[in-house]
């Protein structure tokens, strides 16, 4: 009996949580409570907080420094992650350690000494108008909801939403006589945004002939624009779903992803000469440096054609 005791003893002792996790639900709280992120947001924190528990293991919260957190930052790019993705798991502990300050469990905040955000970014996967013509063409006939589709993908690029954005866009908030639309994003944040002609077409059509039938499906009247075979919300998942299915009809790359649509907006905005704050202003952007990325693009495009056209290039 004694022997089964210090198995269960030391079983228990295995399972315990480690301090970054037994950290997680009090922080997820602050996140919506103090912070008010979107659930999104939160949710991707705690999937930070959960990488970042494997790699502290045994450690303590109070022994780690700035070298350790490196070395941190170092396996998080041997997991293979995107600069972008390793950059958010920085910010995310950054938020977590502050966090920890205030409930005085830290006296200092090492990981505010983590390299800046901007020095793992890379420039975003952009699609050529041409592909982007394509890629809209893409829902077919025979597909079950082609005019619903058209108008996912025609607003994805008319507009630069994300896709929860859409997912959660309203009949209201189009406005089609006035051609713009309403998009809610982070922390609610209400934005304006214009419809192009092909857009307002596209939506126009999915709400006369396609919309009703998925209305009829429903067990209450729903609200949002795009709906799902059952007459629900048409859910970010199925977005993202839908995008990857029509991206391969259309022999597009296997990552290209709705936020593919939105970089390629951006980009193609700067290019027509849009002015940068008003690009910042239509994509929602907090901060003028999340946007000025789309700078670096099209200076990437400017020189792949000047490679390509110049006769000394």
């Amino acid at each position: 009996m004694a022997v089964n005791k210090r198995k269960l003893v030391k079983s228990r002792a295995r399972a315990a949580p480690n301090e970054a996790i037994r950290w997680l639900g009090p922080f997820t709280d602050y996140l919506r409570s103090e912070c008010h992120l979107a659930e999104n947001t939160t949710a991707a924190y705690q999937r930070d907080i959960k990488r970042f528990s494997v790699w502290l293991g045994k450690r303590h919260l109070t022994s780690l420094t700035i070298a350790r957190l490196s070395d941190y930052a170092a396996w998080l790019h041997e997991q293979n992650l995107a600069p972008p993705s390793v950059a958010r798991h920085l910010v995310t502990l950054k938020v977590f350690f502050r966090y920890l300050q205030i409930e005085e469990v830290l006296k200092d905040n090492q990981a505010e000494l983590l390299g800046s955000q901007r020095l793992w970014q890379r420039v975003p996967e952009v699609l050529s108008p041409k592909v982007v013509n394509e890629f809209l063409n893409a829902p077919k006939q025979y597909d079950s909801f082609v005019l619903r589709d058209r108008v996912m993908l025609e607003l994805l690029y008319a507009t630069g939403c994300r896709a929860s954005e859409l997912s959660n866009m309203k009949t209201m908030d189009v406005h089609l006589d006035e051609s713009f639309c309403l998009c809610h994003g982070k922390g609610d944040k209400q934005r304006l945004v214009p419809l192009n002609p092909s857009a307002i077409d596209a939506i126009k059509l999915y709400m006369k002939d396609e919309r009703p039938r998925l209305v009829a499906n429903a067990p209450t009247t729903p609200d949002w624009l795009l709906l799902s075979r059952r007459g629900l919300r048409l859910r970010r998942e199925a977005i993202w779903e839908l995008v990857k299915k029509y991206a391969a009809r259309a022999g597009i790359a296997p990552s290209v992803s709705p936020h593919t649509m939105r970089h390629s907006f951006a980009t193609h905005m700067l290019a027509g000469g849009a002015d940068l704050r008003q690009l910042q202003e239509m994509l929602g952007h907090a901060n003028i440096t999340t946007t000025q990325i789309y700078t670096h693009v099209d200076t990437t495009q400017l020189k792949k054609v000047h490679q390509q056209f110049h006769p000394r290039a």
